[in-house]
């Protein structure tokens, strides 16, 4: 800040339009975007305007809820997507090759950015209004942003009256912004489980609540699953939060009296984590609790902070997994479809944690396109199937016909334990095709 200078006064003079902003970004640069909930779309819509004028501008991001006029095809040449977590907004284009896709594990997402292994130029931010201090909260997204926020040579922000106060390692002054574009904009909202065969969901989730006890801390991934299981933890005591996301189920735990944090061995009695994804509901509640804590996810996600949680549990989903354990998250064969996320960050630190209890959950079952039904237990991973969580890491398997501990046990065991929760119509084909392959 300039010396002597009231940070209204910087705030101020620092106040510019969304158009005017972007102008700040130029041909050949790589620029981060802000994502999940927090994408800054008056900024990003002000950039698809001047793209025209731009040649190879590389955009960095995670996960982003919004249009996909970026990823356009008239967008070639112009802006380039590299994603770091494949949304359904930019699926197409990257499989299409008019965009770009870097696999890398969430907790070491925002090192490439700080080691400069990918340097910014730019970075597109949005943030809480400024405190009495002229100190900005990242509000709903803060552990994938702040790191890559500090590196870039230039930060445009997004300065938004409904951005939640986020407390933690959130803070983000009025001085380090460049340009500042006020709003006055919802956030996007990402309901959890909205779209979930209700059935099934709620018969796995009730097998993963039996497998987490009394004083365990919590790890719940995106989707309608880990948001289920919250529904079946009423009659849990003292259960604790550190994840890389929360969304709406928390907090009827916390005001349920289940969600107190007061066994936690890390950070008791505060809910961690990265960014939030959820409703209105849910950023109103987190707006100045101090309950809620968000770091940034290098720390987060990191898999020896994990461990340090005892009683970890951790709850991911796939899209398939084979008899030897190969758990199949972040594509349908050769095509990709989203990323390793968090799954094997905290899989891998619930697995070292004292009493941890690192679980796999998904329907036996999926239903193609054409209507037809497949089992998600398979014999062998479809070709070009990406392994997320290696057979050497996978503990328990959770589908709605029951639990498959697979730590420990041969290759014919755990073939054994897993046709045991396929759907039943599949477990014959399955058997017999095991046999083929000599894992019984």
């Amino acid at each position: 800040m300039e010396q002597g200078a009231d940070w209204r006064e910087v705030y101020r003079s620092r106040i510019t339009t969304p158009d005017e902003a972007v102008k700040a970004i130029k041909s050949g640069d790589r620029v981060f975007l802000t994502g999940n909930a927090s994408v800054p779309l008056p900024l990003l819509d002000a950039l698809v305007r001047r793209a025209p004028e731009l040649r190879d501008v590389e955009i960095c991001h995670p996960l982003t809820i919004c249009p996909d006029d970026y990823v356009a095809p008239e967008m070639e040449g112009h802006l380039r997507v590299n994603s770091m977590f494949i949304s359904a907004n930019v699926r197409r284009a990257i499989n299409e090759g008019r965009a770009d896709f870097t696999p890398v594990m969430l907790s070491e997402f925002p090192l490439l950015f700080k080691n400069g292994h990918l340097p910014l130029d730019v970075a597109l931010v949005h943030v809480s209004p400024p405190d009495e201090n002229g100190v900005c909260s990242m509000g709903a997204e803060s552990g994938l942003t702040i790191s890559a926020a500090e590196v870039a040579k230039t930060v445009i922000a997004l300065v938004n009256e409904q951005m939640p106060r986020t407390l933690g390692d959130t803070a983000f002054p009025i001085e380090r912004m460049d340009y500042i574009v006020p709003a006055d904009t919802p956030l996007f909202e990402m309901p959890m489980g909205d779209d979930a065969d209700g059935d099934v969901v709620e018969g796995i989730a009730a097998h993963i609540a039996g497998l987490i006890p009394d004083g365990a801390t919590m790890q719940m991934g995106i989707g309608a699953i880990p948001n289920a299981v919250l529904r079946f933890l009423k009659d849990k005591k003292d259960l604790g939060v550190h994840s890389e996301l929360i969304s709406d189920g928390v907090i009827d735990l916390v005001e349920a009296g289940v969600l107190t944090g007061a066994r936690k061995t890390l950070h008791p009695g505060k809910i961690i984590c990265g960014f939030l994804l959820g409703t209105k509901r849910l950023y109103d509640w987190v707006d100045n609790n101090p309950l809620v804590e968000l770091h940034r996810t290098e720390y987060v996600n990191d898999p020896f902070v994990v461990a340090q949680n005892e009683r970890m549990v951790a709850i991911n989903s796939a899209i398939e997994i084979d008899l030897t354990g190969q758990v199949c998250a972040d594509s349908i064969g050769t095509r990709m479809h989203s990323a390793v996320g968090g799954q094997l960050d905290f899989i891998y630190g619930a697995s070292r944690s004292r009493g941890g209890v690192p679980i796999i959950a998904l329907p036996s079952t999926s239903t193609l396109r054409d209507g037809s039904v497949v089992s998600r237990i398979v014999p062998t991973l479809k070709t070009g199937a990406g392994v997320v969580t290696s057979r050497n890491h996978v503990h328990y398997v959770v589908t709605e016909y029951g639990v498959a501990d697979l730590y420990g046990k041969t290759v014919r065991q755990r073939t054994a334990a897993l046709i045991e929760i396929a759907h039943p119509r599949f477990r014959d084909e399955i058997r017999e095709k095991a046999k083929e392959l000599k894992y019984l």
